[in-house]
């Protein structure tokens, strides 16, 4: 691994013990950097905000998405301080950069309490068996707004 990803990697380990400390949330940091230069942060502010989906790397995400005025990290790199979770591999997975690292592993969080085994499991239950059940209904009239979509002139691609 070369320095300069060795750099980027300790700045989102720094935000993370920087948030424990401070007490504003979980262990997690995030940065994004776009050729060497660093376009966002994020750490998780999931208790600070009461809102769930308020994990390190989506706050990076959202934040470097706001800064570069585009949906698509196209050209960056993501550093997490840990193996992002379900939700988060999605959103950087939606995202697009260039690749992500991470240095703590999925099992290392798990050990200090933060367990997604759960929801990997889950996912590859039938909707409707899972712990927080799914239900399919008015499947025909669900179907209306992706027509919308397919049809509209005005639809980005993404």
């Amino acid at each position: 691994m070369d320095e300069r990803r060795e750099y980027w990697m300790r700045r989102a380990i720094d935000l993370a013990i920087e948030n424990v400390r401070t007490g504003r949330g979980g262990p997690f940091g995030a940065v994004v950097v776009k050729q060497d230069r660093l376009i966002a942060t994020g750490v998780n502010l999931v208790t600070e905000r009461n809102d769930p989906t308020a994990h390190a790397e989506i706050v990076a995400i959202r934040s470097a998405c706001r800064e570069l005025g585009s949906f698509q990290l196209s050209d960056c790199e993501l550093y997490s301080s840990c193996e992002p979770c379900p939700m988060c591999l999605g959103a950087i997975y939606w995202a697009r950069p260039l690749f992500y690292c991470y240095a703590a592993t999925r099992a290392d969080a798990a050990q200090a309490g933060f367990d997604d085994a759960f929801i990997y499991d889950e996912v590859f239950l039938p909707p409707e068996r899972r712990s927080i059940p799914g239900y399919l209904l008015l499947r025909e009239a669900g179907g209306t707004p992706l027509q919308e979509w397919v049809r509209s002139e005005r639809r980005v691609r993404y």
